[in-house]
């Protein structure tokens, strides 16, 4: 009776914790920013608006470089205001060659690759324009990013803006493409963080700071756009998010890219929550702390502890009621179906119902992966790209 009770405790918390963290946190975000009214940006300018720094970080990019400048430079936004400065990491490729074709390119080279947060560092140093803009290589930008992004600079209160990626669905994606659904759910929490006090992080392929308020941060950072944005919080400024700003990306081209992406975020995410460990203090940071424990924190370290507590314990009182006895019964096919949807991704089955499940536990694997990788000391800092679905080709039209 005494291990049944404890059993019937430990299944209540974590599958309550576990729903609240992917479902009922975004419920009550909803809920309590539904009590309050949205002020509206004002609009901006072309006289008003600010200098702005793109920073482009490059390692290898010869086939989409081209592709990437041009799009830069067509964005809506005065030309005279825009600099872009390509900061090349280590590139042994034709990536300098094709951009110096480009007047408009700044070109940063180095010789030596050290990874992408030294790449950012090294830039830093030499960009005076109030507003950087970080943006990935291969990515696509709106034409009216930039300028949707600036107008909330208007606010002394915001240190950085996060524009919004976006995953290019295709038909010839399975399981890999589900990423463009999570971040669909993503988004949704992003907006609703956002209106309540501040983004909880920064999406690297497209996000903006005042350039004063940037800090270097260690060069074996794996997140950085992560650690950006959270030291202009600890600086006391927000970061706000614009979802008319985006970044357009393919998905990746298998599950096995797919999963060294992801086990690196997640090695990432560790060392962001042991490098950040003021942020929890609730009394320091007041709403925020409860964003970032519930919306990163849980995430990245209580998930998948959760997931096989919640089995483990409904596995002993299963047969005690028959409420026990159905959430057991809905965890098994939950499972099952993960393991079916795996199976049809190894196979290029297209079955969309499966790929929830599945990706969900992916996810999970992947953060696990990224615990070992992380403690091992075995991640890499100097990014590999993932491979895309559809390749360069695609990626220029979209």
């Amino acid at each position: 009776k005494f291990i049944r009770i404890d059993m019937e405790k430990i299944f209540l918390f974590s599958a309550g914790f576990l729903f609240f963290i992917y479902g009922g946190y975004g419920i009550l975000l909803w809920a309590v920013n539904r009590l309050f009214k949205n002020g509206q940006l004002s609009e901006t300018t072309d006289e008003e608006l600010p200098h702005v720094a793109i920073v482009i970080a490059a390692y290898n990019e010869e086939p989409i470089i081209e592709s990437k400048i041009k799009n830069t430079l067509a964005l809506n936004y005065p030309a005279d205001k825009l600099h872009i400065y390509l900061v090349s990491d280590g590139s042994t490729d034709k990536t300098n060659e094709i951009a110096t074709r480009f007047k408009e390119v700044t070109i940063l080279w180095s010789y030596l690759r050290r990874g992408k947060t030294a790449a950012i560092n090294r830039a830093m140093k030499l960009i005076s324009e109030p507003v950087t803009v970080f943006t990935d290589s291969n990515v696509m930008l709106n034409s009216g990013a930039l300028i949707n992004m600036v107008v909330h600079y208007a606010d002394p209160y915001v240190g950085g803006v996060s524009g919004e990626k976006q995953v290019v669905d295709s038909a010839d994606a399975n399981a890999s493409s589900t990423e463009g659904l999570y971040w669909k759910y993503e988004s949704f929490l992003k907006h609703e963080d956002a209106k309540l006090s501040t983004l909880v992080g920064a999406a690297g392929e497209l996000f903006s700071v005042r350039t004063t308020l940037f800090e270097p941060i260690p060069d074996d950072t794996l997140l950085d756009d992560f650690i950006i944005s959270m030291n202009i919080i600890r600086k006391g400024f927000r970061i706000a998010y614009e979802p008319t700003a985006y970044a357009r990306e393919l998905p990746s081209v298998n599950l096995n890219e797919e999963f060294k992406r992801k086990v690196r975020i997640s090695a990432g995410g560790l060392q962001s929550v042991f490098r950040l460990p003021d942020l929890l203090n609730i009394f320091r940071y007041g709403v925020f702390t409860f964003q970032y424990l519930f919306h990163r924190v849980s995430r990245w370290i209580l998930s998948p502890l959760l997931i096989v507590l919640a089995f483990i314990s409904n596995a002993f009182i299963a047969f005690d009621s028959l409420q026990y006895l159905v959430l057991f019964e809905f965890q098994i096919c939950f499972h099952i179906c993960a393991l079916a949807g795996w199976y049809c991704e190894t196979k290029g089955i297209k079955i969309k119902a499966l790929f929830v499940p599945f990706y969900f536990n992916f996810m999970h694997v992947c953060i696990v992966a990224g615990w070992f990788r992380y403690f091992s000391g075995k991640q890499d800092v100097r990014w590999q790209k993932a491979e895309r679905l559809l390749g360069t080709e695609q990626l220029k039209n979209i």
